[in-house]
C-alpha cells in the first residue's frame, strides 16, 4: 500500500514509485567481504574517531558500489547533526549529476545532546543513503522515493552487513526479552 504522499505525485512519479516498491529485497553482492569495515565503523564510533568512521564508511561504500557494478561515490562524515523544527538530519544523498561522484553525508553525533550515534542506527543510515544511489544507478529509477520496497531493501542490506560481521540482528519489535 503506497504511503500518503503517493496521491500527490504525477503519473510518471507514481509509476517510478511502483517500480521502486516492487523491488523488495537486496542481497550483498557476491564476493565482497564487508566484515572488517563494518567492525571498524563500530569501533571508530565507539572511540569517537570521526576520520576513521569516514575512512571505513568510504571503504565499505566503495566495496558495495564495485560489487553492484555502480559508479563509486564519496562519503563525508561530519560531527553534529543539523536540526530544525522537523527533527534531526541523519544522512543526505546528493547525486551530484553535474559534478560526480555522488556524495553521501552522514553525521555521527546527535543534535540535541551531541552524543555519538548508536552503531546500528549509523550503519542503517549509511545503507539508507546508499540505497538512494542504487535507485538511480542500479535500478535506473528516474527518482528515488521512500517506498515500502525501499525500506525492505534497506533492512535486507543492513541485516546482511550485520550478519557478515557476525553481529546479531536486533530483537524483533514487541518481542519479550524473556
Amino acid at each position: 500500500m503506497p504511503f500518503a504522499y503517493y496521491a500527490r505525485l504525477t503519473r510518471a512519479q507514481q509509476q517510478t514509485y511502483r517500480r521502486s516498491d516492487a523491488i523488495a529485497t537486496l542481497a550483498l553482492p557476491p564476493g565482497i567481504e564487508p566484515a572488517a569495515d563494518v567492525a571498524a565503523i563500530a569501533g571508530a564510533l565507539a572511540a569517537d574517531r570521526r576520520t576513521d568512521v569516514q575512512k571505513h564508511c568510504q571503504s565499505l561504500a566503495t566495496m558495495l558500489a564495485h560489487g553492484y557494478g555502480v559508479p563509486p561515490l564519496a562519503i563525508k562524515v561530519l560531527a553534529q547533526r543539523p536540526s530544525n523544527d522537523y527533527g534531526e538530519l541523519h544522512g543526505l544523498y546528493d547525486p551530484r549529476e553535474d559534478s560526480p561522484p555522488a556524495l553521501i553525508t552522514l553525521w555521527m553525533r546527535t543534535a540535541a545532546l551531541g552524543k555519538v550515534v548508536a552503531f546500528r542506527s549509523f550503519l542503517r543510515t549509511l545503507v539508507h543513503e546508499f540505497n538512494h544511489h542504487l535507485d538511480y544507478e542500479l535500478f535506473r529509477l528516474d527518482e528515488t522515493f521512500h517506498t515500502e520496497g525501499f525500506y525492505k531493501r534497506e533492512s535486507a542490506l543492513s541485516n546482511a552487513l550485520f550478519a557478515a560481521a557476525g553481529i546479531a540482528p536486533p530483537p524483533k519489535r514487541g518481542a519479550s526479552s524473556g
